[in-house]
Parts: structure tokens; C-alpha cells; sequence
């Protein structure tokens, strides 16, 4: 049965999101935001061989680069915020797909989800924390191997105790998020402000004490010269002998500072939870992409004082790099210590937002029942938490999530499109619906936003053809299960 006029749908056999509780405040969900997107990548996309700054070789383009990824991340935000407002159910993304183009559509998106998207995110993330910890306690790193399984087929399988301290990681914050969703944002919410601070602080002492120079940011426009012998910008890549840059460079630079801001999308997941939703997801998501925009550009302007862009490319840490230049040994320490705690707090958030998708979709009879379960009393999706700390936990230990997720991106960025999309298909197919907030700049915003996502497909599929086709095989493999969880929930019953 269709919903009321004028009313968008909850998950079918839903009056609302029944179990779960409404207990998230604008200042959670905008903190959520925030810990949502800035993890490791503020402090490693700019630098390194395959950074940005390569691509973007001047102190202009590369600040011009970090705003242009903002601007369009928040295009992108602009759009859900109204989906997610007329929508605002447990399940976010999975819901606009499934409303706009069907059950099916929904469902692969939620079928790649579990099984690589957000429980491999999940996974690099509590594996690149374990092995910035490392850095600090060499045994729980990701060197340490501590056994090796024989496995026929591989040869063997090697676990380390940085791969068990992920899986304690993830463990840990899965059990913190059983007891609430509220006590599992107050706990993430305290570390993304202590994350903020960090960035606040670095900024500050720079300014005061910093050995910095405001020489490195001359020439504006056109590559500078490195001061160290590492720091030749590399030949090629469509840059210019006069530092200019070319539209391919500035579109692989996009690329990459796209997937940096990227997670913000994953808000809507927890829409059910949120309390006046239709005004506080379209304000959470203004103030936390904002907010990250101003951070990712701010920590740009301080790695240009403290070094030349040339010398970027000689290092692929470069927060730790430019701690060390303007700080001493020091500097560089707490900065991998900040670190830590910023993708600390990306898991946590992480750890949040998966669950009440599967849940959504479960009780659209769409995923295992089971998934469907709310605690009684702590009013958290408890299965669909468990089942997602078991699979991003056994990633970890697999070691292979980094090669799964490179076969999904293409998947991925597909699904960011036609949801940017479906804002535009479901203003013409559901025109009575209520839509407390409507996205600024329509129809411009979502076709620039639709426009980039193609624009990232086009060239992910023509530089990787081979892992794009892997990645729609596993969107293939899912369509013998939604068959069966379709026949399943439409049998009649005995």
C-alpha cells in the first residue's frame, strides 16, 4: 500500500521507526558529521608521490583545489539534506534509492554496503589506526606478526597484532554503541571535539611559534622551488613546465579530495534517530560540511607555511612532515598523536551509522530478519550492530579489504550519482510530498553534483576497467539474494 498523500515512507510495516529512539540532537549529528569525514585524509591526500600536491603545484591551485572539493562535497550535502528531510527514517541513502528506482536499486546499494563498502571502510580505518599506534607501542603495530594460519589455497595467512587491535577497536566501540545510540555519540561526540581541538591548537601554535615562512606561499600561482633535495615536482601528469595545471590534473586531484570529504552521506543513515529531523539533518549537514571544509582548507594554508608545495610530494605524511618543520621531532609526535585520535573518532562514527541501514532494510523484508531486532531497552538495532563488528572484524583479519574496496569504488560512486539524482526523479514522481527544506540552487546543485560523480566514474572505469568489472560482478553476485528475500517476503503465508 502506497503512503499517505503528502507523506514520504518510513521502512515498509514502519508507522515512523518504531523501537528506535529519537535521541540525537543538532549538536550530535552535527559532530557526527564531522566525525563522519575526517579521518586520516586531512593528514595524508596532499602529500606523497600520488598526492594532490603533485597534481596541483602551487600554493593557489592547491588552496583553490581543497575549496573546489568543499563546494562540490557540499552540493552533494545540500541535496541529501532535502532527501533526508522528507525522508527522515532509518536508512538514509538506502531509502532515496529505494523510493526513487525500486526495491532493487535499494537493495544492491545495501547488499554492497555490508559487504564491502562501509565494513571495509570500517576495516582500513581500524587498521590504519592500529598502525599509527604502532608508532607509538611497536607491539600492538602492524608489523608485529604474531602467527601465520595455513590456508591451502593461499599458502597462509599472516595475523598481526595491529590486526587484533583493530578488531579490539571495533569490538570496543560496537559494545559502546549496544548500550545506545545516545551514549555511543556522547563517547564519539567527545572525541571529534577533542579532534577539533587538536586541529585548533596545531593552527594557533603555528602562528605564535611555528618556524614557518610566508615566503612559501610566492608564487601565488606557478610551482616554486623545493628547498630540499626530495622535493622535485615529478614530470608528466599534464602540469605544465610553468606550474600550470591542466584540466585531467584537476580532475585527479577532484578525485582524490572528493574521496577525502567523503562520508558525510552516511547522517542519513541515522535519520530515524535524530529528533526534529526536518529541520536538524538539513542544519547538521551545513554546519559539518562547513565546518570540515574550513578545517581541510585551514590545514592546507599551514602545511604551505610550513614548507614549500615542491617539497610536498616527498612525503606522504605530510601533517607529521610539517609538525616536524614547524615543531622539531616533537611537533611531529603529537601530530601523529592527534592522528590517532582523529581516525579513532572516524571509527566510532563509522561504527554508528552502518547498522540502521541494514536494519531498514531488513524490515523491509529485504535482508535477514534477524537484523530487524531492536533492544528492548536500550533501543539500538543489536543484531544489525553485531553482524557488522563480526564482517569488518574478519576483514581485518583477512587482509583483504583494501583490495575489496578498490573493486567497489566504481559501485560506490554510481550509487553517490543516482542519489544526487533521485532528488530531481522524486520532485517529478512524488510532487506531494512534504519536503521541509529544499535543496538551494535546484536543479543546478544536483546536476553539478550528478555531473562530478560521472565525471569520477568515466575516469575510474577507464583507469580501472578491470576492478570497475569485478565491482559490478559483486553487485551481480547480489541479485540471487534479493530474489530470494523477495520471494521470501512476498510468499503467502501457511
Amino acid at each position: 500500500m502506497r503512503e499517505a498523500a503528502g507523506q514520504a515512507p518510513a521502512a515498509r510495516g514502519d508507522a515512523g521507526t518504531p523501537g528506535l529512539v529519537r535521541a540525537l540532537g543538532l549538536w550530535d549529528s552535527t559532530l557526527l558529521v564531522i566525525g563522519l569525514v575526517v579521518g586520516s585524509a586531512v593528514f595524508m591526500v596532499t602529500g606523497g608521490p600520488d598526492g594532490v600536491a603533485r597534481l596541483l603545484p602551487s600554493p593557489g591551485a592547491l588552496l583553490i583545489g581543497w575549496v573546489a572539493g568543499g563546494v562540490i562535497s557540499f552540493a552533494g550535502a545540500l541535496v541529501f539534506a532535502e532527501l533526508g528531510a522528507a525522508m527522515p527514517n532509518a536508512g538514509g541513502q538506502y531509502l532515496f534509492l529505494r523510493e526513487a528506482y525500486g526495491d532493487l536499486v535499494g537493495f544492491l546499494y545495501g547488499w554492497s554496503l555490508f559487504a564491502v563498502i562501509h565494513t571495509g571502510t570500517l576495516a582500513a580505518l581500524a587498521v590504519g589506526y592500529a598502525e599509527y599506534f604502532g608508532s607509538f607501542v611497536p607491539a600492538l603495530g602492524t608489523g608485529h606478526v604474531l602467527f601465520t594460519l595455513p590456508l591451502p589455497l593461499a599458502g597462509g595467512l599472516s595475523i598481526s597484532a595491529g590486526q587484533l587491535n583493530a578488531v579490539f577497536v571495533i569490538v570496543l566501540l560496537s559494545v559502546i554503541n549496544y548500550f545506545g545510540v545516545k551514549e555511543g555519540s556522547v563517547f564519539q561526540g567527545i572525541v571529534t571535539v577533542m579532534k577539533i581541538a587538536s586541529f585548533v591548537g596545531f593552527a594557533a601554535a603555528a602562528i605564535i611559534i611555528g618556524r614557518g615562512s610566508l615566503a612559501n606561499f610566492h608564487p601565488l600561482f606557478g610551482a616554486g622551488a623545493a628547498s630540499g633535495a626530495g622535493g622535485a615536482i615529478a614530470a608528466g601528469g599534464g602540469i605544465g613546465a610553468s606550474g600550470g595545471v591542466s584540466a585531467g590534473s584537476f580532475v585527479l586531484a577532484m578525485i582524490a579530495m572528493l574521496w577525502a570529504y567523503e562520508g558525510w552521506n552516511n547522517i542519513t543513515f541515522t535519520a530515524g534517530e535524530i529528533r526534529n529531523p526536518k529541520r536538524n539533518i538539513p542544519l547538521s549537514l551545513v554546519f559539518g560540511m562547513s565546518a570540515i571544509t574550513l578545517i581541510y582548507v585551514g590545514m592546507n594554508l599551514l602545511y604551505i607555511y610550513a614548507m614549500p608545495v615542491a617539497d610536498m610530494t616527498a612525503t606522504a605524511r605530510i601533517g607529521e612532515t610539517a609538525a616536524a618543520r614547524l615543531f622539531g621531532d616533537t611537533g611531529a609526535q603529537l601530530m601523529a598523536l592527534a592522528v590517532l585520535v582523529s581516525v579513532f573518532g572516524c571509527i566510532s562514527a563509522t561504527v554508528i551509522s552502518g547498522p540502521r541501514v541494514f536494519y531498514a532494510m531488513a524490515r523491509d523484508g529485504l535482508f535477514f530478519r534477524g537484523f530487524a531486532e531492536v533492544h528492548p531497552r536500550h533501543h539500538t538495532p543489536v543484531r544489525a550492530i553485531f553482524w557488522q563488528c563480526i564482517w569488518s572484524s574478519a576483514l581485518c583479519l583477512s587482509g583483504t579489504y583494501t583490495r575489496l574496496f578498490t573493486f567497489v569504488i566504481f559501485a560506490a560512486v554510481l550509487f553517490y550519482a543516482l542519489a544526487g539524482a533521485s532528488v530531481i526523479v522524486l520532485r517529478r514522481t512524488r510532487p506531494d510530498w512534504e519536503r521541509p527544506y529544499r535543496t538551494w540552487g535546484y536543479p543546478v546543485t544536483p546536476i553539478l553534483y550528478v555531473g562530478v560523480c560521472v565525471v569520477v566514474l568515466v575516469n575510474t572505469l577507464i583507469t580501472q576497467p578491470v576492478e570497475s568489472g569485478i565491482g559490478l560482478l559483486i553487485l551481480a553476485l547480489g541479485l540471487p539474494a534479493y530474489f530470494y528475500w523477495k520471494r521470501r517476503k512476498t510468499a503467502p503465508s501457511l
